[in-house]
């Protein structure tokens, strides 16, 4: 098997979201959360095997499938789940908007931390939710979850948590007793909790586990909507594979209710590569995880080096998040696409003075927009003066 990080495919002109925003630009793309990588070459394989077949018709989740997630689950979790918690999906997002809906009624209380992934702040709107953002705290090495502001923030029509975790854009994988601390607080409000745990296997920091939310006990288990995805562990968005983990039965009936009408099924291709992946993708993992490492090193050390930047140990995910504030630059994301590197903005995430950067590409790119960004600090220091 070919494991080459270090020179991807040239993605422009393929009509890449992440490439074609800048085309006819000199501006390299560390936006959206998708890597440069070629996906695994089992994946490639089962994708080829199946056009061969030659038919392309509707696809129910193949049994395999199924099985494979299972022993995904236990193997790497210590997680026994029943093929009948397995609701599949087209898409993590989907499954966001559609907790939004199987949950309460329209006014009730949706609560997320910010920053956070900008669906957790458009999905709670579009369901006629209210949203509730309660701000994370922000500590010298790590943010997390602020349990007083928490209880400040939510009202009495509080019937849905939305947590990200590991959480994107902070890169935080959080603890046992964070995590305890969640579910007791959603036990005692009667809070379900919707778990997007899409960056679990990308975890970096080698002391530290991710730990799914509903293995926690019984309670998290009969109240947790979990969100999972091959999509971002192996490198393979542009197929519309996810599923949600539902174990309590009234829990997961609610939610095949609100997409009765409006969510499609999983195309054929993305049942075939999610399954390749779970069976065959690992070896491709354990090499992308060292790439992402070393990478995530460097960005840790160049962006802590540019004056009136900050930024946090990436503990998970390969996103960086920037603290832009103390710069005196007013509209940081513009700033840098005019350096010549494409970054996400934090106001898109509830948190302006902020960029995330996707630090998932090549060594070589990503040191030459490191360089780019430090040019652009420089040069506003210097314009500053």
């Amino acid at each position: 098997m070919t494991l080459d990080f270090e020179t991807p495919p040239d993605r422009r002109d393929t009509a890449s979201q992440k490439w074609d925003k800048y085309a006819q630009r000199d501006v390299i793309p560390l936006w959206v959360a998708d890597m440069d990588f070629t996906s695994p070459e089992p994946v490639l394989q089962a994708l080829h095997q199946r056009i061969a077949h030659g038919v392309m018709g509707y696809t129910l989740p193949p049994a395999s499938l199924v099985a494979a997630v299972q022993e995904y689950l236990q193997g790497r979790y210590d997680w026994a789940i029943e093929a009948d918690w397995l609701v599949w999906l087209p898409g993590l997002v989907t499954g966001l908007n559609v907790a939004c809906r199987a949950v309460g009624s329209p006014g009730d209380e949706v609560i997320t931390a910010t920053p956070v992934y900008p669906p957790f702040l458009t999905a709670p709107v579009h369901a006629g939710r209210k949203r509730v953002e309660v701000p994370m705290a922000a500590g010298r090495d790590r943010w997390q979850w602020d349990l007083d502001r928490l209880d400040a923030a939510a009202g009495s029509r509080a019937r849905l948590l939305l947590l990200c975790s590991p959480h994107n854009p902070v890169g935080r994988v959080f603890s046992k007793t964070e995590l305890e601390r969640l579910v007791e607080w959603c036990t005692r409000r009667d809070v379900i909790i919707c778990s997007d745990e899409i960056h679990c296997d990308l975890v970096l920091d080698r002391e530290r586990s991710h730990i799914p939310t509903a293995t926690l006990n019984d309670a998290a288990r009969d109240r947790t909507i979990t969100l999972m995805a091959p999509s971002k562990t192996f490198n393979i968005p542009g197929l519309g594979c996810a599923f949600a983990v539902i174990a309590a039965p009234d829990l997961r009936r609610r939610f095949r209710r609100a997409m009765a009408g409006i969510v499609p099924s999983v195309n054929l291709m993305g049942y075939v590569a999610a399954e390749a992946a779970y069976r065959d993708g690992w070896a491709w993992h354990a090499a992308l995880l060292d790439v992402l490492r070393v990478n995530r090193d460097r960005v840790h050390a160049a962006v802590s080096a540019m004056p009136g930047l900050a930024t946090w140990p990436v503990e998970a995910t390969y996103l960086t998040w920037i603290d832009v504030r103390t710069s005196g630059i007013e509209r940081p994301a513009a700033f840098f696409e005019d350096g010549g590197v494409g970054l996400s903005d934090g106001a898109e995430f509830g948190l302006p003075g902020f960029v995330r950067l996707n630090f998932g590409c090549a060594p070589g790119l990503l040191e030459k927009a490191l360089a780019r960004m430090a040019a652009a600090i420089d040069a506003n220091s210097t314009s500053q003066g």
